[in-house]
């Protein structure tokens, strides 16, 4: 019986650390607290996540490229619960997807601002080449080449870096909660 016991310890220890070396985000805790934020008293269904934990997560989940994140929680043994981990799962499921949905629209609008802006910019400078051509040279048409040609370049060059910002600032967010949204949540025990 002794032998036993031993043994199932023994393959308990190696399936943990075969979890952990698999595992892109393993994050160890001291209770599920760790998750979530010190100030919100709400149950787990409900709390806001721990910057921390969205910090971390963010940091490690850089270096998986593509594909499926596994998250790996240790938590110890004795105070392990399958149904506040089955909770937590589902939370921090719908956290992801949220904020998941809300950085793709937010990207989105700022594309489609940025593209706006940019072709404004564009149509401006076009309308000044086409007067400076078509059009005799008089007062109002100098006064419409100096309004259209500065506001034209100035508005092409702001479209176009809000479009650059986006694949710099936005992608990688929209990334991250793409790929937590799609992970593999578990939790094992040390």
């Amino acid at each position: 019986m002794i032998k036993n016991l031993s043994d199932h310890k023994k393959e308990e220890e190696k399936e943990r650390q075969r979890l952990l070396q698999i595992s892109e985000i393993s994050l160890w805790l001291y209770h599920y607290d760790d998750i979530f934020s010190d100030f919100d008293p709400r149950p787990y269904s409900q709390r806001a996540l721990s910057e921390d934990f969205l910090m971390e997560s963010k940091r490690m989940s850089k270096e998986k490229l593509s594909g499926k994140l596994q998250l790996t929680f240790s938590v110890p043994g004795k105070l392990r619960d399958a149904e506040k981990e089955k909770t937590i799962k589902r939370r921090l499921r719908d956290h992801f997807r949220k904020h998941s949905e809300i950085s793709k629209r937010e990207a989105s609008s700022d594309l489609r601002k940025g593209a706006f802006v940019a072709g404004l910019g564009l149509a401006f400078m076009f309308s000044s080449a086409i007067i400076r051509t078509v059009f005799a040279v008089g007062l109002w048409h100098n006064l419409l080449m100096v309004l259209l040609e500065p506001s034209g370049w100035f508005m092409a060059w702001y479209g176009f870096d809000k479009l650059i910002e986006i694949f710099r600032k936005n992608k990688p967010e929209v990334e991250f909660y793409e790929k937590m949204a799609q992970s593999e949540i578990g939790f094992i025990s040390y």
